[in-house]
C-alpha cells in the first residue's frame, strides 16, 4: 500500500498543478479519473489495478467494521458512510445540481439507517450505532453507485466549468435536505465548499479527502486485527 500511496499522493500535486492549465484540460480529466479510482474499489470503475480501497476491504470483517478501538477513533464503518456521504453531497449537487444518488435506488432501506448527513456531528455513540447498523455489503454497493456517478459527471465537464463557483441556492439544498447538519460542527463545512470552485470539489473532498479517510480506516483495521 505504500507504495500506491506515494504514487497517488505525486500523481494528486500534478493534478492540483495541471487542472488550472487550459490546455491540459484532456490530460487533467484523465489523471482525475484514475486519481478518484484508486480511493474507489476497482469493482466500480471495473478495473483490474488493485486499488486502496480494495485492500482495505481484503478480509476485512463486521466486527473490524463497526469496532471503535478507542475514543480518538472512529470506525470503518463510519469512515467510508462518511467519505461517501460527502462525494455524493458535493458532485451530485454543488456540480452536477442533481438528486442525491442516496435517494435513488431505496438506499437507505438497504443499507438499514434512517440518518443521511455526514456524520461529521456524531458523538462516539452515535457512530457506533450507526457502524452497528450500516449493512456492509450494501455500503460498498452504495460506493460504487456513487463512484460511478461521479465519473460520469466528471466526463461530461467542459474546460469552462473547471472554474465555475459553487452558486449559492445548491449550498443551501445542502442544508435544506438534511446532508448536512446546520449545527456549529457540521456547518462549517458550507462555507468551505462556498469557498471553492468545481476544480476544487474535485481536489477536496471528491479525490483527497478520501485518500486521508482510507489511510485512518488502514489504520484501524490493523489496530482491530492486533486486539482481535
Amino acid at each position: 500500500m505504500d507504495d500506491k500511496k506515494a504514487l497517488w499522493g505525486f500523481n494528486q500535486k500534478r493534478l492540483r498543478d495541471i487542472f488550472v492549465k487550459a490546455d491540459k484540460f484532456p490530460e487533467a480529466i484523465h489523471l482525475c479519473l484514475e486519481q478518484h479510482a484508486m480511493v474507489h474499489t476497482s469493482d466500480m470503475s471495473q478495473s483490474n489495478v488493485v486499488t486502496l480501497e480494495d485492500e482495505l476491504w481484503e478480509g476485512l470483517h463486521k466486527d473490524t467494521f463497526c469496532t471503535m478501538p478507542t475514543i480518538k477513533d472512529e470506525t470503518i464503518a463510519w469512515s467510508l458512510w462518511h467519505i461517501t456521504r460527502i462525494e455524493d453531497i458535493t458532485m451530485n449537487i454543488l456540480v452536477a445540481n442533481e438528486t442525491q444518488i442516496i435517494y435513488k435506488g431505496n438506499w437507505l432501506e438497504k443499507l438499514g439507517v434512517t440518518v443521511c448527513d455526514t456524520g461529521n456531528s456524531m458523538t462516539d455513540e452515535e457512530i457506533i450505532d450507526l457502524s452497528s447498523r450500516l449493512n456492509m455489503q450494501e455500503l460498498r454497493q452504495y460506493r460504487i453507485a456513487v463512484g460511478r456517478t461521479t465519473r460520469e459527471i466528471i466526463t461530461s465537464l467542459q474546460p469552462a466549468d473547471l472554474k465555475g463557483k459553487i452558486k449559492a441556492d445548491r449550498l443551501q439544498r445542502i442544508l435544506d435536505e438534511g446532508a448536512v447538519l446546520n449545527v456549529e460542527s457540521a456547518n462549517w463545512l458550507i462555507d468551505f465548499w462556498g469557498r471553492k470552485n468545481v476544480a476544487g470539489i474535485l481536489l477536496m473532498p471528491v479525490t483527497r479527502h478520501q485518500m486521508v479517510h482510507l489511510n485512518a480506516a488502514m489504520h484501524l483495521k490493523k489496530k482491530c486485527q492486533v486486539k482481535m
